[in-house]
């Protein structure tokens, strides 16, 4: 009994979640504007995707890991989000409307027609936008106690590729290739590598063997890879040139100056022996005169950050909320969902939007991004 009621509140959020996804467009889409046989075949078509998106979902990313599963599933929420979202806005339409003095049904369809338009020419800029290279976004961020021979050093960042049910090889190549035109003193990937496991995912993953960086190539997990085999990422990132930062630090030395990068787990790794975030273990033995750049994947972890005195932590996680208004709900866990941004006296923090991308292949108002963080002497 007390192991069933434990799954109560993961199953209802299985099925409250759903119903609120549909039952909004619904209303706005069918209920009101539309009768007779196109109303009934609507409202079959709202009840099958109910229950059919909590299947797909689970037998795609639940125990079994079907990939045709979660590319449905995924596709579906993405499309469901959208709908929703913009049924929320055109029921506010609507409101305008019966003050105005439209009458239904024509104030009815015209909320639809809207919403259905909106949606489908977001959906459709919004797989584009996701499924595209990302653009190159450079910042130029000034550190504190830098030496002058590291000036204009330049870190390239990458994060968030999720490489997981569809087949992304080819656009894990194109990616490289943009990343080795920034001439990088560093390549930094911060989590989120992939989903799934090594064997199904690694064809994806290995193009990363073809990173160039002068100084070095540097890797910590995100919460990803704690759903799926974080230490065999971590074997695999070895076994492609990179270095994973686990917990610890290098000291880089450029031109006769020093810097310390550093990287921390997710802390989802929290349950898994020898994993889990550990700042202190991370900067054991680092000198403290040097400037830190620390690779922690969550912009939470900001807090320990500050404490520590780390001069810039590079985070991604947030995705810039993918897919429009899902980042009020970022917002409301993380402290930041992406730009740069100053914690603290001394720490800055840069959030990156994220390289690929999660679940539905959608992005709207989130564009991904390669980024290089250009370091200046302050």
């Amino acid at each position: 009994m007390i192991d069933a009621v434990k799954y109560v509140p993961r199953a209802a959020l299985f099925l409250v979640i759903p119903a609120a996804l549909f039952l909004v467009p619904w209303w706005v889409l069918i209920y009101c504007p539309v009768s007779g046989p196109l109303f009934w075949a609507g409202t079959a078509l709202a009840v099958a995707g109910y229950v059919g998106l909590p299947l797909a979902m689970f037998r795609g990313h639940g125990p079994k890991q079907s990939d045709p599963a979660a590319i449905v599933g995924d596709t579906l929420l993405g499309v469901m989000w959208v709908l929703f979202s913009w049924s929320v806005v055109g029921a506010v339409g609507r409101t305008v409307l019966i003050l105005a003095g439209v009458d239904d049904p024509l104030r009815s369809r015209v909320v639809a027609l809207g919403v259905l338009v909106v949606s489908a020419a977001l959906i459709g800029w919004g797989v584009v936008e996701a499924r595209r290279v990302p653009r190159v976004r450079t910042v130029e961020v000034a550190v504190p106690r830098l030496g002058a021979g590291l000036d204009g050093l330049r870190m390239v960042v990458i994060t968030d590729t999720h490489f997981a049910a569809l087949d992304r090889r080819r656009w894990s190549e194109r990616v490289v290739a943009v990343v080795n035109e920034q001439r990088a003193d560093i390549a930094c990937h911060a989590g989120d590598l992939a989903d799934g496991s090594v064997a199904a995912r690694r064809a994806q993953v290995e193009p990363l063997a073809k990173v160039e960086a002068r100084l070095g190539r540097y890797y910590i997990t995100g919460n990803h890879e704690y759903f799926g085999d974080a230490p065999g990422w971590i074997t695999t990132m070895t076994e492609l040139g990179w270095l994973p930062l686990h917990n610890q630090h290098e000291t880089l030395t450029h031109n006769g100056d020093r810097l310390v990068i550093a990287g921390i787990d997710d802390p989802t790794g929290s349950g898994l022996p020898g994993h889990g975030p550990d700042l202190d273990a991370a900067l054991a033995g680092a000198d403290p005169q040097l400037p830190v750049v620390l690779l922690a994947h969550q912009p939470t972890q900001v807090r320990d950050a500050v404490r520590a005195g780390v001069a810039l932590q590079i985070s991604g996680h947030t995705h810039g909320g993918q897919i429009w208004p899902f980042h009020y709900l970022v917002r409301l866990e993380q402290p930041v969902v992406a730009g740069l941004s100053r914690h603290g006296d001394h720490t800055q923090l840069y959030t990156s939007r994220g390289t690929g991308f999660w679940g539905p292949q959608l992005r709207v108002f989130a564009p991904s991004e390669i980024t290089v963080l250009v370091l200046r002497a302050a």
